[in-house]
């Protein structure tokens, strides 16, 4: 397997759980090794929701850029912390809408960036993959592939879609969610979902266990007032208030529902004004 050409080998660290591959296999995937799988089940023995969260979340997902791309119209997306490819993508959702939308990819995880290299055969003209941690918002804005996404000064729809959890607070992802509004074109959109739970408790024991599995690589399960905060200054779109996200436009009263709601993937649809 390569990673960035077929001269680099992809090295991938099976000794520890990665978080892009433990929601690849929540969601069902395959692309999840034993110590990915092994984790899965401790934390569902925690949080017995965790499954049908992770699937609610890639629902909103879809649901976010369909309506997007349809009823606004945008056509240029940034996928922050974008993880291991799951059918549909972003770039498919969008496109069948409008065929010559544009999807900026960022991760840095050597695995994410393998699987897609190869996905941007599929259309190396509209989809880019951008290899970098997605808090270094000066490298990401800075970068030939997303100079392109904003060079027509057309509204970006920035994906943070259950990713913000992997940063701690003392790392204030409220001023890079803040620091990525700013440099988008008035008018454009984020889409923002994070795990998030009222019981204090819960949250801490969530909190350390990933700390501890993921040798650090882990932020925080935010109460749903901190997540409010991500939402400070935009307009809200679909909803009054952030909420548990499968009550975000779903597409029928009869979308699933999670069983339980120890935790929970909460966040909205807002435009930058």
């Amino acid at each position: 397997m390569c990673a960035r050409n077929c001269e680099e080998r992809l090295i991938v660290d099976v000794s520890k759980p990665s978080v892009a591959r433990m929601y690849d296999h929540l969601l069902g995937g395959t692309d999840n090794y034993k110590v990915d799988r092994d984790a899965c089940d401790e934390l569902l023995r925690m949080a017995p929701s965790t499954r049908s969260l992770a699937l609610a979340n890639r629902a909103f997902l879809v649901r976010s850029v369909k309506y997007l791309a349809r009823e606004r119209g945008v056509r240029h997306f940034l996928d922050h912390g974008s993880g291991l490819p799951t059918r549909p993508n972003v770039h498919q959702v969008s496109q069948e809408s409008n065929p010559d939308s544009h999807v900026v990819y960022v991760d840095n995880d050597p695995m994410v960036i393998a699987h897609g290299r190869t996905m941007l055969a599929e259309d190396p003209r509209t989809t880019a993959v951008l290899d970098a941690d997605f808090r270094n918002t000066e490298k990401i804005f800075s970068s030939p592939e997303v100079r392109r996404l904003t060079s027509e000064n057309l509204p970006v729809a920035a994906l943070f879609v259950s990713v913000l959890h992997c940063i701690p607070n003392s790392d204030d992802p409220w001023s890079l969610v803040t620091g990525v509004a700013e440099r988008l074109p008035p008018g454009s959109y984020m889409v923002i979902s994070q795990l998030a739970s009222p019981d204090a408790q819960l949250r801490a024991e969530i909190t350390d266990f990933m700390h501890g599995i993921t040798d650090g690589r882990w932020g925080e399960v935010r109460s749903p007032d901190e997540v409010d905060r991500f939402f400070d200054g935009l307009e809200l779109v679909g909803t009054s208030t952030p909420v548990e996200v499968s009550r975000w436009l779903p597409d029928s009263d009869l979308a699933p529902r999670q069983k339980t709601d120890e935790w929970i993937e909460y966040g909205a649809v807002a435009r930058i004004p």
